[in-house]
């Protein structure tokens, strides 16, 4: 039974009031509604009652955390800054042993406290900027010796800290990946960043001084602005072997190599712009060699070379474009030996050779384009002996041979296009010796020649050696009898029989 039920079974053995017997309707205790209605009302406005308390209740707890939150968050962060205090007092202890802790503690503090994380690289980044001595001589003390090599020591260990925040191994929520990091006018007298990860963010080595060797072997440059602007390179070598170029800006505008190596071997390029614009190599190298070449761009516009070495060979260029734009080569060695090119751009307009051997030895052209246009060869020699021309152009138009060499000896011309239009000749020996031609074209298009253009020894079984074009004066020497009876695909201008000297 119900406890409503047993409620109306009392309610029906309630006797009914005499009918001679009534109350005013003001006295009436029920306004004629049966008992069990004024229940239920008086139920339900002790539930509406109980809601209400636990209502408050509920807000009540919810400001008792909030409050509490706050409290721990505020406790949190006193905490963060008293680590911050003690790993900063550490950083500029004298002990080494002290500042190698405050290093540790600041990178612990970084990866614990998001909210700071870059003040905490800032303070860093910030210790290898600050002053640092040069490594004493032999006949210095032991004493400063020793704190030259362990104020070195803290320094190298900053370095690791940072490269090991920004390798793919490290936990998400503690990379250092993206961050800025300003290592503007630092010295490196050495420093391991192998493996490293700029995905993002500003890196800056502007102004710093590499004396020895620090290591980029393997990194991976994604989308990062990475600046070596007016940096010096004054020694050791500076790697990037390996490394893989994918977007992003890396910028060497302004700096100077004068010893040492900058090596970018067997690095891949195929998305990031490189730029050497205005850089001065007065010596040391720059190392290309085995590289791969498939997108983006590599700029040594108005760069100098007066000394030293710059080294593509055995690079392969598929795709993308290299740029040596009004590039001064008064020294020096630029190496392609080996090289491919079968794909891309690489360009020497407007270049000035005043003393360089620019060297193309046994490399292959199946593809893309070289340009000599408008360049001025003053003294030096540039080399395409034993090359094949498969496929692709070279282009020599409007260049100015005035001294120096340019040599195609052993060349085969198997498809490719070389051109020399409006070329000027005056001095400049042209050798075509012992070269083979099976096809392509080799064009003289209004071209002032001299009595130094040799093809003497040249095999001539298919293609086009085009001097139709060329102005009145005097034609390459050729073998006896060629210019009277001159095979398919040798096209001598109409003058040529009118002059005499022409065999070898």
């Amino acid at each position: 039974m119900t406890t409503v039920a047993s409620i109306l079974d009392l309610v029906s053995l309630v006797p009914s009031p005499s009918p001679s017997v009534s109350l005013p309707p003001s006295q009436s205790t029920s306004s004629g509604n049966p008992l069990w209605a004024v229940l239920i009302v008086g139920l339900g406005s002790g539930l509406l009652v109980g809601a209400g308390a636990y209502l408050g209740a509920r807000r009540s707890a919810r400001s008792l955390r909030q409050s509490a939150e706050e409290t721990l968050a505020h406790e949190r962060t006193r905490l963060f800054n008293e680590r911050f205090s003690t790993a900063a007092e550490l950083l500029g202890h004298d002990e080494a042993a002290c500042r190698l802790a405050g290093v540790h503690a600041m990178a612990g503090l970084a990866d614990d406290w998001t909210e700071r994380r870059q003040t905490c690289i800032d303070v860093l980044c910030a210790y290898l900027r600050m002053p640092y001595s040069p490594e004493p001589d032999h006949s210095a003390s032991v004493k400063p010796r020793l704190a030259w090599q362990a104020n070195r020591a803290v320094r190298h260990t900053v370095i690791r800290v940072i490269r090991d925040h920004l390798t793919p191994q490290t936990a998400a929520d503690k990379t250092w990946t993206g961050y800025q990091l300003d290592f503007t006018g630092a010295q490196f007298d050495g420093g391991d960043f192998t493996g490293a990860h700029f995905s993002s963010g500003t890196v800056s080595f502007s102004r710093a001084t590499f004396s020895a060797e620090v290591s980029f072997t393997r990194a991976i440059f994604s989308g990062a602005a990475v600046s070596f602007s007016k940096a010096d390179f004054s020694g050791g070598t500076t790697d990037f072997a390996e490394a893989s170029f994918l977007d992003g800006t890396i910028d060497f505008t302004g700096a100077t190599l004068s010893s040492g190596m900058v090596d970018f071997g067997r690095a891949r390029f195929s998305g990031a712009a490189l730029r050497f614009h205005l850089a001065e190599l007065h010596g040391g190298t720059a190392n290309f060699a085995e590289a791969t070449f498939s997108g983006g761009t590599v700029d040594f516009a108005q760069a100098t070379l007066s000394s030293g070495t710059i080294g593509f060979r055995r690079a392969t260029f598929s795709g993308g474009a290299v740029s040596f734009f009004q590039m001064r080569f008064d020294g020096g060695a630029f190496d392609l030996r080996r090289a491919e090119f079968s794909g891309g751009v690489v360009s020497f307009r407007q270049a000035l050779f005043n003393g360089s051997e620019v060297d193309f030895t046994h490399a292959k052209f199946s593809d893309g384009e070289v340009h000599f246009t408008n360049a001025v060869f003053r003294d030096g020699a540039v080399k395409f002996f034993e090359v094949l021309f498969y496929a692709g152009a070279v282009d020599f138009g409007r260049a100015n041979f005035s001294g120096g060499t340019v040599g195609f000896k052993y060349a085969r011309f198997l498809g490719s296009a070389v051109t020399f239009d409006e070329a000027y000749f005056s001095t400049s020996p042209i050798n075509f010796a012992d070269a083979k031609f099976g096809a392509g074209n080799v064009a003289f298009g209004r071209a002032t020649l001299s009595d130094n253009i040799t093809f003497v020894g040249a095999f001539f079984s298919g293609g086009i050696v085009n001097l139709q074009e060329v102005k009145p004066g005097t034609l390459p020497l050729f073998n006896e009898g060629v210019p009277t009876d001159p095979p398919p695909g040798l096209l001598l201008p109409k003058w040529a029989h009118e002059t005499g000297g022409l065999g070898a």
